[in-house]
């Protein structure tokens, strides 16, 4: 019992320590030159200067709703606010925090953020809901280095683009519903098909499902596709797109750059690796000293342990 406790102790510690690393780092990229520094001339800048205007709104109204906050009033350091005004605090905020997307530009840089946090977010999801609903604890990772599936990268930043397009245009909550099941069902039609005819692999197969139309898209995963196009255009988006904010210091931008690249050269060697199992499945020897790297590093007792929830060349 006493060692159990120790260890709950030892890894909050751990987790404390890791946030405080992060919000440091975070801090550290928010500082040094300024993009706007570098900038040959100052179009927008009214705009992106408001919408830092409306953060630093929106974080003074947070402040007044924190824990940290309510300790104050507890201790009578500050005036203890009623429900009601904590209820127009909490709108107020929600208003600013939307009309701050009015102000900024969805570009690179949002894309490759919210293409790393879905993929890392997905990954975790499915791999809880697969232990609660199944008992299993494979590994279902999408990519030969790190903790991302790529499907629900690309989902998030479809559905980032698409639903960014429909809030310009003012669309009404069933278009939202019906164009996220048409952006999910083409993902995984798509996804899965190309994964089945290019690498061999096989991640899921909705054959014999009630509801199947193709081997990668059914019925009920379509409605699922749309009610999460519809929560992610109304809650998750506008909350991702306004903490993610514009890049305003060239530490943003270069270490956001790095995360770019690095993500490139994880999915190129994904697609190399695979290419090259159903080479050596063929006969093919390999062609040049990449190649060679390849087989040595990457062998197929590495693909199937890597990727356990994949069918790869009829195997499990």
């Amino acid at each position: 019992m006493l060692l159990a406790l120790l260890s709950l102790f030892i890894i909050f510690g751990i987790i404390r320590l890791i946030i405080s690393a992060v919000r440091e780092f975070m801090a550290w990229l928010g500082r040094g030159k300024t993009v706007h520094e570098l900038a040959e001339n100052s179009s927008g800048l009214i705009e992106e200067e408001y919408a830092e205007d409306i953060r630093l709104y929106v974080q003074a109204l947070d402040e007044q709703r924190s824990l940290k906050h309510l300790g104050k009033e507890i201790a009578g350091e500050a005036p203890r606010l009623t429900a009601e005004q904590r209820r127009a605090l909490r709108k107020a905020s929600y208003k600013a925090r939307r009309e701050y997307l009015d102000y900024i530009k969805l570009g690179w840089f949002q894309i490759v953020v919210i293409f790393l946090v879905a993929s890392v977010l997905g990954l975790i999801i499915e791999e809880i809901w697969m232990f609660i609903t199944e008992g299993l604890t494979q590994s279902r990772v999408g990519l030969v280095w790190g903790p991302y599936s790529p499907i629900y990268g690309f989902g998030a930043v479809l559905l980032t683009i698409v639903c960014w397009k429909l809030r310009e245009r003012g669309a009404k909550a069933w278009q939202i519903f019906v164009v996220g099941m048409i952006v999910g069902g083409l993902l995984e039609q798509i996804t899965g098909w190309g994964m089945e005819t290019f690498l061999g692999a096989v991640s899921w197969d909705y054959t014999g499902v009630p509801g199947a139309i193709t081997k990668w898209v059914a019925w009920p995963f379509l409605f699922f596709w749309g009610g999460l196009g519809l929560v992610w255009s109304k809650a998750i988006m506008p909350e991702l797109l306004y903490h993610i904010g514009n890049p305003t210091t060239v530490r943003q931008v270069t270490f956001v750059w790095l995360l770019a690249l690095y993500l490139a050269a994880d999915i190129f060697m994904t697609v190399a690796c695979f290419g090259r199992m159903a080479a050596r499945d063929a006969g093919i020897e390999p062609q040049n000293s990449f190649e060679e790297w390849v087989d040595e590093n990457y062998t197929d007792q590495f693909i199937a342990a890597r990727f356990e929830n994949m069918a790869i060349n009829g195997t499990e």
